[in-house]
C-alpha cells in the first residue's frame, strides 16, 4: 500500500496535496519532493520486513515507495533494480585504496539506470489512467521508458536529438515506441516535449520536472543501504558515493533514498556522495564550486551524451546532495572519461561514457587527497558501454587483422 500524501517544494517548501500539483510548483517552479507518510510507514514496518523481502527487482521497497504495483510480473519491469555491487580490488589496489565497490546498472533490463524512473513513471501512469506517457531523452531516458512501457501494454512517445547514438535509437524503436527526432540538443527535445504533453494530455516523464523520477532512482540508494552499509563496519563509515551527473535527477535520488532511510532511523550515518561531471559539461558542478544554488546554462560538448546537459533541471537538488552530506563536486576531461572506460573493462564491467566519468571522477579525487586508503569508496556504473560503440573503441587499441595461418599467427606474436 503507497503512503503517498503529498508534495514539498525544494525551493520554497510550499505543500501540496497530491491532487493539487503534478510536476513542478506553480509558484516557483521548484522541483517537488514526494512526502510519504513516514510515521505509518515505521509503524508498519521494521527493516527485517524489508529485507527479507524475495522480490528482486526495485518492487522490494514498494512499502517505501509511492506507487502501487504496476503488474507485469515476469516482465523486464519487474527486474528493474537490484543490479549487482562488485569488488574490485584489482581497480583498488593501484589507488592505495581498501574498499573499493562498483554498482552496476548497465545489468538493468534496457541496460541504464533510468529504469529505475522509469519503472515508477510507468507504475504512476497506469495509477492515474494516463493513456501515453512522452519523454525527452538522448537515448537511455527514452530506452528505459519504451522498455517499462511496452512491459505493461502502455504506450510512450519519445522525443530524441538527431544526434543521439545509433544503439540507443535502435532501443526505443525496437521497444515499440513512437520515437521523433528533434533537429536540436536535449534541451531543445525537453522543451518539446513540456509542450506537448501540455497540448495533448499525455504524461510527461521528463527527468528532474516529473517528481517521480527521483522516487525511481532512490531505489538505488535502498539497495547500497541493505547490501553494503548494514554491513559495513561503523570503522569504515561514512561510505563514499561517486556517480556522474548530467541533469542532476540520479544524484538527487539518491540522497532522497538515503534521507528517507535516515527518517525512518534505519541508517545513522549518511554516505558522502561526490558529483562528477565532464569539465563540458558542467553547470552544477560550477555552481557547487561557486558556493551557490545558482545554475547558469553552459554549452555542453562532452563525449559522454547521457550527461551532456546546457541547463539542467534538478540542478538545485543536485548541488545540495553533494554539499550536505560533505561530499563534493569534481569535473574530469573527456580523455579521462575514456581511459577510464577502459580500465573499468577490465573488471569485466563494460561502461558507457557517463557511467565511466565516475570512476575517472574517483581517480581526480584521490590524486587531490579528497579520498584516503581507508576511506570506502562505492562507484556507480550508470549505463552499459554497448549503448555507446563508438566512444568505447576510443578506449582501446584496434584489434589486428592477420591471415588465417599459423604462420601469420606466430608472426604477430612474434614467436
Amino acid at each position: 500500500m503507497s503512503e503517498f500524501i503529498g508534495y514539498r517544494c525544494s525551493l520554497c517548501q510550499t505543500e501540496y496535496a497530491p491532487s493539487q500539483v503534478t510536476y513542478t510548483c506553480p509558484r516557483d517552479g521548484g522541483n517537488l519532493d514526494v512526502v510519504l507518510d513516514f510515521a505509518a510507514i515505521r509503524q508498519r514496518y521494521q527493516i527485517n520486513d524489508i529485507t527479507t523481502r524475495t522480490e528482486p527487482s526495485l518492487w522490494r521497497y514498494l512499502p517505501l515507495l509511492p506507487v502501487s504495483d504496476p503488474g507485469g510480473e515476469g516482465t523486464p519491469i519487474h527486474t528493474a533494480g537490484w543490479t549487482p555491487i562488485y569488488k574490485v580490488d584489482s581497480l583498488a589496489q593501484p589507488l592505495g585504496l581498501k574498499n573499493l565497490w562498483i554498482k552496476d546498472e548497465g545489468r538493468n533490463p534496457t541496460a541504464s539506470y533510468k529504469d529505475r524512473a522509469s519503472a515508477v513513471v510507468v507504475a504512476r501512469a497506469l495509477e492515474i489512467g494516463a493513456e501515453v506517457t512522452v519523454t525527452a531523452s538522448t537515448g537511455n531516458a527514452g530506452a528505459a521508458l519504451a522498455g517499462m512501457a511496452t512491459a505493461v501494454g502502455h504506450k510512450a512517445v519519445i522525443f530524441a536529438p538527431k544526434s543521439a547514438p545509433q544503439a540507443k535509437i535502435a532501443q526505443l524503436l525496437v521497444f515499440g515506441a513512437q520515437v521523433i527526432l528533434v533537429d536540436g540538443n536535449y534541451d531543445a527535445a525537453f522543451d518539446l516535449t513540456i509542450q506537448a504533453s501540455n497540448e495533448f494530455g499525455w504524461y510527461c516523464r521528463n527527468t528532474g520536472y516529473n517528481p517521480f523520477t527521483a522516487e525511481g532512482k532512490k531505489t538505488g540508494a535502498f539497495e547500497i543501504w541493505e547490501r553494503l552499509l548494514l554491513y559495513l563496519p561503523q570503522k569504515y563509515a561514512p561510505l563514499n558515493l561517486f556517480v556522474s551527473v548530467g541533469d542532476g535527477n540520479i544524484i538527487s535520488g539518491l540522497h532522497k533514498g538515503f534521507k528517507d532511510l535516515h527518517v525512518l532511523g534505519w541508517l545513522d550515518c549518511m554516505p558522502r556522495i561526490f558529483g562528477i561531471q565532464s569539465d563540458k559539461s558542467a553547470a552544477i558542478a560550477n555552481a557547487f564550486f561557486s558556493g551557490s544554488e545558482e545554475i547558469i546554462p553552459v554549452q555542453a560538448t562532452t563525449i559522454a551524451d547521457s550527461i551532456s546537459v546546457d541547463l539542467p533541471r534538478d540542478g538545485i537538488r543536485a548541488v545540495r546532495a553533494a554539499r550536505d552530506t560533505g561530499g563534493e563536486y569534481l569535473t574530469v576531461t573527456d580523455e579521462e572519461i575514456i581511459a577510464a572506460i577502459g580500465e573499468i573493462g577490465k573488471t569485466g564491467i563494460f561502461a558507457e561514457p557517463a557511467g565511466a566519468a565516475a570512476f575517472a571522477g574517483l581517480k581526480k579525487a584521490v590524486r587531490e587527497g579528497k579520498i584516503g586508503p581507508d576511506d570506502p569508496v562505492l562507484v556507480i556504473n550508470t549505463g552499459s558501454g554497448l549503448k555507446d560503440i563508438r566512444a568505447a573503441l576510443k578506449s582501446v587499441n584496434e584489434a589486428p587483422v592477420i591471415l588465417p595461418t599459423l604462420t601469420a599467427l606466430k608472426k604477430h606474436l612474434g614467436i
